[in-house]
């Protein structure tokens, strides 16, 4: 049976459940193709932890990680009130498909509502029409402004 926990930053068994599962992410062909840094593997729990506004909930089938998602609380200036990013969410290949996925958003959804966030958002690339179909299942929408447009994610990236 999945057991969907929110991760203790100071126990070790989430601690590298963490990283396992987001560098199992980054190492599919949808987080980047190649595995993190051991420079990230070493830090992120401990960066993570230090932010009151970051939370990771983990999927546990018996002692195994099988998935992940770190969220991030932001801020929504045109509703004055809190948001929740889903910065990452993995599901390890030969789990997809079992609704664990859907099942984090629920718990995300829940936290978020708690927390009086006004809305939850991610981002998901173009191709990847598995995560998109799932996303719209759960009644996720692209952002569109009107007849101005789709909104884009872009990046800077800092030295």
């Amino acid at each position: 049976m999945i057991e969907i926990t929110i991760a203790d930053y100071q126990n070790p068994k989430h601690r590298q459940a963490v990283v396992a599962m987001l560098d199992d992410y980054a190492r599919d062909p949808m987080g980047g193709g190649e595995g993190l840094e051991d420079e990230v593997k070493e830090q992120l729990v401990d960066e993570m932890a230090k932010r009151d506004h970051v939370f990771s909930l983990l999927a546990f089938d018996g002692e195994q990680p099988v998935a992940l998602a770190n969220c991030v609380e932001g801020f929504s200036t045109f509703a004055a009130k809190p948001l929740m990013n889903i910065h990452d969410i993995a599901v390890i290949s030969e789990y997809r498909g079992q609704g664990i996925a859907r099942r984090l958003l629920e718990e995300v959804k829940t936290l978020a509502e708690f927390r009086g966030c006004c809305k939850v958002t991610l981002e998901v690339l173009e191709g990847n029409e598995t995560a998109k179909h799932a996303y719209k299942n759960f009644g996720f929408k692209p952002y569109e402004l009107g007849d101005v447009g789709k909104a884009e994610f872009w990046q800077l990236y800092l030295d």
